[in-house]
Formats: structure tokens, C-alpha cells, sequence
């Protein structure tokens, strides 16, 4: 499918337009975590994923929020208290992300083996130099 001239759909495909959508590293964890665990204030949903840092996690959660992936609800309390869940539309984007992870799981050990063939090639390049 070719992006029609003077279109103003700024996708070629529907797979771009989902890229646009869940694409980067933790993204498909956030995801992952709101739809394991339901509703997770920040703190919990950072603690879900290992790695992240603070100020990105709030990058990849106002975008999530900005596509209606993710619904941010700020309870007006003493401390503040924000929580955050996945929409109807975040649930959908989920649902179809299953096979990939299961493709991944299948996967895991070839995609380590070449991940870490690649690394030893890249080292060994430098090394030459």
C-alpha cells in the first residue's frame, strides 16, 4: 500500500502507523505491565520495568496518553495520587502485540545467539583497526 500524493495520512501502511504508535524500547513494556496488573500508580509501573529511567518513563507515558493508549487519572488527594491504565484502544494495541512476544519467546535463544555473534564481530573489527 503506497501513501497517495497530496494525501494528508502520513503512514504508508497500517504496520507504520502501529510502529508510530508502540515503537522504542519500552513502549511494549509499559504496555506489558498496565495490562498485567490493571491500574499502577508511577512509582509501580517504574518498579515493573527494570531499567527504565524516570524522566523517560514520563516521556513514554505522555505519548502513550497523547495517542489515547494510556489513560492518566490524577486523584485530587492529599498527597496527589496519579494513576495510570490502559484504554479500550491501549487493550486492542496489546491484544495484537501477543504474538509477537510469543514469536520473541519462541525465538529468544537464536535471537540471543545472533545478537551476540553480532557484538563479537563488531569487536573484533575494532580491535583490527
Amino acid at each position: 500500500m503506497t501513501r497517495q500524493p497530496g494525501s494528508s495520512n502520513p503512514f504508508t501502511c497500517g504496520l507504520d502507523a502501529a510502529v508510530a504508535v508502540v515503537g522504542g524500547k519500552w513502549k511494549p513494556m509499559i504496555l506489558w505491565a498496565l495490562d498485567a496488573e490493571g491500574v499502577l500508580r508511577f512509582g509501580e509501573l517504574r518498579r515493573h520495568i527494570d531499567g527504565v529511567s524516570e524522566k523517560v518513563l514520563i516521556q513514554q507515558l505522555r505519548e502513550l496518553e497523547s495517542d489515547s493508549i494510556v489513560k492518566r487519572e490524577v486523584y485530587r488527594e492529599v498527597p496527589p495520587r496519579v494513576e495510570y491504565s490502559l484504554t479500550d484502544l491501549g487493550q486492542a494495541l496489546n491484544a495484537a502485540l501477543v504474538p509477537l512476544g510469543e514469536w520473541g519467546h519462541t525465538n529468544m535463544d537464536v535471537i540471543i545467539a545472533n545478537k551476540e555473534r553480532t557484538a563479537e564481530k563488531t569487536a573484533e573489527k575494532a580491535t583490527a583497526v
